[in-house]
């Protein structure tokens, strides 16, 4: 990068951080004499583990392009994260939600106005064994299988000799067992049955050693074709085609969480991901997030597989005939 790209892209950074950036606040996000600035310093983050691989790569670029900034990124379930956020613990959360109106309340209370980011569209995936031979299921059938009313394969499908379903997600107070109970069972209690992995590349494992099991993971973990991890992955585990449909789903309704389908909005598992700032002045915390809602954030993006939020994916259809 040129000398004059560098101040260029200072300056974007700082000019973003000014709409990011709180008015007011008194606890170690605001010292009356900071240590940091948009581009040098040290902080840390509150990361959804479920986003491990994109924030890494996010995270290292910027320290790559900035080597006076240290940025440590703290991956854990999302509630854990929310925790500590508000405790100002990390000046930085980055999750697949907006804050609530009750989380909110304990900022304002402190005399902080938080600023919400939308830096991208994730799908959340589900998996099952490379052997399982349903890997098309639809809406209505995921939500019985999550709540438990659908205990075995054959209940799915007559012909799956798979036996007991087991349902498996990445970790207690996880963003994805959030989401599917928000989105999938619309409330209603996960099946008694399902149980937390410890991890993502744990419950990858799970799947692949067990012919009965269903998991759900954050898309990034098996989107980037190019990593190595992935492409490992990936042979191991099958991706569920999901349909919309209640009834009447042919062949095309089935879709998987690949880009073109986020960005057109017909995988139904999607969610949104969101950098949540708390600082009341642009700080480091401030200069990262800018950074990846900028253009060089949303190209990594990009190529993770998952939706930039801003820009455009170019999708080709491919004609047969």
């Amino acid at each position: 990068m040129t000398m004059y790209a560098n101040f260029r892209a200072a300056g974007a950074i700082l000019a973003l951080g000014g709409m990011l950036a709180g008015c007011n606040g008194g606890n170690s996000s605001t010292t009356a004499s900071p240590t940091d600035t948009p581009t040098s310093g040290t902080i840390s983050i509150g990361v959804d583990e479920t986003f491990e691989p994109i924030l890494k790569s996010q995270v290292d670029t910027f320290q790559k392009l900035y080597p006076s900034a240290r940025i440590q990124a703290l991956y854990q379930p999302e509630q854990n994260v929310i925790q500590s956020f508000l405790a100002d613990n990390v000046r930085l959360a980055v999750i697949s939600r907006d804050l609530t109106s009750q989380e909110r309340g304990v900022l304002e209370r402190l005399k902080l106005s938080p600023r919400s980011i939308r830096v991208g569209v994730d799908g959340v995936a589900v998996i099952v064994h490379p052997n399982n031979p349903d890997s098309l299921l639809t809406m209505p059938q995921l939500r019985g299988i999550f709540t438990g009313q659908q205990k075995q394969w054959a209940q799915v499908n007559s012909k799956n000799k798979s036996g007991d379903i087991t349902v498996v997600f990445d970790n207690n107070n996880s963003s994805t067992a959030r989401f599917v109970q928000d989105s999938v069972t619309r409330g209603v209690a996960l099946a008694k049955g399902a149980f937390a992995s410890k991890s993502n590349p744990a419950l990858i494992e799970y799947v692949a050693t067990h012919p009965n099991a269903i998991g759900v993971i954050g898309v990034n973990w098996i989107s980037d074709r190019d990593d190595a991890a992935v492409q490992k992955f990936r042979k191991r585990i099958r991706v569920v085609g999901v349909s919309a449909k209640a009834t009447n789903s042919g062949p095309d309704d089935y879709v998987q969480p690949y880009q073109a389908y986020l960005a057109q909005k017909k995988y139904p598992l999607r969610r949104e991901l969101y950098v949540i700032s708390r600082e009341a002045r642009a700080g480091l915390g401030t200069g990262f997030a800018s950074f990846v809602a900028g253009n060089k954030g949303q190209l990594i993006m990009l190529k993770s597989g998952l939706m930039p939020a801003t820009g455009q994916v170019r999708l080709i259809e491919v004609n047969s005939k």
